[in-house]
This record gives structure tokens, sequence and C-alpha cells, in this order.
């Protein structure tokens, strides 16, 4: 007697009536549970590349900060190219005038080593990688978006963003979290450059379980294995840059090119400030200039290692029109040119 002949009708569809529920309930606990982890692996996991995908193929805008993954201190910053000429902006940038010439002759370098590629000539190895020296505030970070951008009008680059980031975006806190995250930021930067700031801080920990020389290995064999789609920029002081540099001899063989970026005069903080005025429609009387260029002039003559440059001037001249919009509340409805005028109250509250 067979299996089935132990069974009456009734009995039987209501075996089979339960072994069908069973197979669906399992199928569909098996869809759910496999979406959610599919989709929080890919929030958790998020890669962005240089072409505008994801490592799913999702399509993503730039937008202007995207915090990576390992917390609130590891910020980066995508930059997406932006329309003009940079060539024209890198003229319009105030001072840096070695800097300028520095850019624009590298420019020229590749520019006929590419024509000389195409017609078949001898070329050296080039390097597009660059260190970058100098103070905070002196125009790394925007020199490095231009540089970025005149990689791509040169077609070393196909998209010529800029990906911003630093030692916190780099290192983990625990042991297989470093390569990862120096990956996902080689990832981010594909077909444009990675710029790290203070890269010297890479190599410089108080903690005995650091993974710096782990994020230097990483960056290196990244920098070898997409040559083609990766530049790389770092940037710091002078002395500390040349030290990390020379810690390891990979990065002495890849960047082999630097830029100084020397700190501002105050003629050249000064236009800085009035930059910022023209740009957001505001004027300044003749008394509060006068004073204005005083306090500048004092300020860089008193600076240390940490003054700002034009970070200092961004941060006066934010404090001034701060100071300028407390008087008006105060004084009630004004006339619509004082809407726009700064004073000399203004900036002595500000500096």
């Amino acid at each position: 007697m067979s299996w089935m002949d132990r069974f009456n009708s009734k009995q039987l569809t209501i075996v089979i009536v339960c072994i069908t529920a069973f197979f669906i309930t399992l199928a569909v606990f098996t869809m759910v549970v496999g979406s959610d982890d599919s989709s929080s692996s890919k929030e958790r996991h998020l890669v962005i590349d240089g072409d505008g995908d994801d490592a799913s193929g999702r399509k993503y805008k730039f937008t202007d900060e995207d915090r990576s993954e390992g917390g609130g201190d590891s910020t980066v910053v995508v930059n997406k190219p932006i329309e003009g000429d940079p060539y024209e902006e890198l003229n319009d940038l105030i001072g840096l005038e070695e800097v300028k010439a520095e850019v624009r002759s590298l420019a020229n370098f590749v520019k006929v080593q590419k024509q000389r590629q195409e017609k078949g000539l001898k070329t050296p190895n080039l390097s597009y990688h660059l260190v970058f020296t100098g103070s905070p505030g002196t125009g790394k970070t925007t020199v490095a978006r231009i540089v970025a951008r005149i990689y791509k009008d040169l077609g070393i680059l196909k998209k010529g963003h800029l990906v911003e980031t630093d030692r916190s975006g780099l290192i983990g806190q625990y042991v297989g979290q470093t390569a990862p995250r120096v990956n996902a930021m080689c990832d981010s930067a594909l077909n444009g450059v990675l710029f790290i700031d203070e890269a010297y801080a890479i190599t410089q920990s108080e903690s005995g379980n650091d993974y710096g020389a782990e994020a230097v290995a990483t960056l290196l064999k990244r920098m070898e294995d997409d040559r083609d789609r990766l530049v790389v920029i770092v940037a710091g002081y002078t002395n500390e840059m040349k030290k990390f540099i020379d810690t390891n001899p990979g990065l002495q063989s890849r960047f082999n090119r630097y830029i100084h970026f020397p700190d501002y005069s105050s003629d050249d903080l000064y236009k800085i400030f009035r930059k910022y005025l023209k740009k957001n429609e505001y004027t300044i009387t003749q008394q509060a200039a006068t004073y204005l260029k005083e306090r500048l002039d004092y300020a860089v003559e008193h600076k240390d290692r940490n003054f700002g440059n034009a970070r200092f001037v961004r941060n006066v001249f934010e404090k001034t029109i701060q100071a300028q919009a407390n008087r008006i509340a105060k004084a009630g409805k004004v006339p619509d040119e004082e809407l726009v005028e700064i004073t000399l109250a203004d900036v002595k509250n500000a500096i």
C-alpha cells in the first residue's frame, strides 16, 4: 500500500494545503529578509565612483557634503566640476602669482607631452600627482579644484571632480577598517582628484594602535592600479609634508612635483575682503576701509603658525556683516543705502 492510500481525500487535501502554505511563507520570508539585508548593506557600504554610479549601479547626484562611514568626524566633500574656463578662474585668484605660474607650467608640459605621444615620440613617465605645501587658508583646496578641471580639459581625467578628505576619512579605529576606507575614498575619486588635506597626519598618531602605514600602502596600491583614472593631491605644512613623503619610497616616487603656497600679504587679504563685499553686494565707508587695512597689517605682522590667511578674512567678513545686521536691527527702519553699507563701527565689532 502506498503512502497516499493511507489518507482519505479530505486528509490528503489538508496535507497538500499545509505544505503549500509552508513553502509560500518560506518564500515570502526569504524575499523580505533578503531585501532588507541587501538594502541595508547598500546603505552602509555605498561607494560612489567618478562616473556617477555607486557599486550597485545606481545613479547619484553630487552633494556639497557626503559623510563617510565611520562617524561624524569623517567628513568627505565631493565637489562637482563647475562650468567655465579653469584657466580664467586661476588668473582671477588674488595673489599666488608663483602658484599660478607653476600650474600653467604644469598644464603646458602635460599638453606638449600628449602631443608628442600622439606623434609617436618618446615621452617621460608622467606623474600627475602633486604635493601642495603651505599654511592653512592659502588657497590649496581652491587650486586643487582648478587643477582637477584643467586635467579634465587636457583629457587626463573624464570627470574632473574633486573629493576632499583628511586623516579622519581614511584611518579606522579598529583592525580591518582602514583599507576599506581608503578604497572607498579612491572609488569616489575615480576619474577625478582625491585631495588629502593635512596628509602628514596620516602617519602621525599618539596612540599605539595606528593604521597609518596600512593607509599609505593601500593608497599607493590604488594609485598604481588606477593610474589612468586617479590623481592624488596631498597638502599640508611644508616641513611636515616633506617628512611625510620621506616616510615611504613609494610616496617619493609618485609625488615628485611640489607647489608651495605662500602666506598672503595684508594687501592681498584686503583685496579678498573687498571681493567678498562685491560678491555679496556691500559697500564700505572710507573710515571703515582705513581701519580694516590697519588691523590686517597688524594681524599679518603678528601672525603665528596657525594664522588662517584667507580663512581669517572670511571670518572677519562674516562677523562684520553680522555686526551690521545687529546695528540696523536696533535702529529699526533705515534707508535702503544703509542696508548695503559697512561702517567703522561694524568693522570694529568684528576685528
